[in-house]
């Protein structure tokens, strides 16, 4: 029996994420595309932080500056 495709074409890197505090985030999911090229996983600490923005003025709890970010091991 075939497999079912996943819906779009979007693939997905995950991260863990270390903020200064010492507050650890596992699985931060990035799409694929953005990354690689001369800035390697740049744009995804970039976009992480963008998303930590919008979490932290929906919940009114802000987050810590990202120390790293380190690609998930599976």
């Amino acid at each position: 029996m075939a497999r079912k495709k996943p819906v779009g074409n979007a693939e997905f890197i995950s991260f863990d994420v270390l903020y200064e505090d010492g507050a650890r985030s596992s699985n931060r999911r990035v799409p694929a595309e953005i990354l690689g090229g001369l800035d390697g996983d740049e744009p995804a600490k970039e976009l992480i932080e963008e998303q930590d923005r919008k979490i932290a003025e929906l919940s009114g709890r802000p987050r810590g500056p990202i120390k790293a970010i380190m690609r998930s091991g599976k």
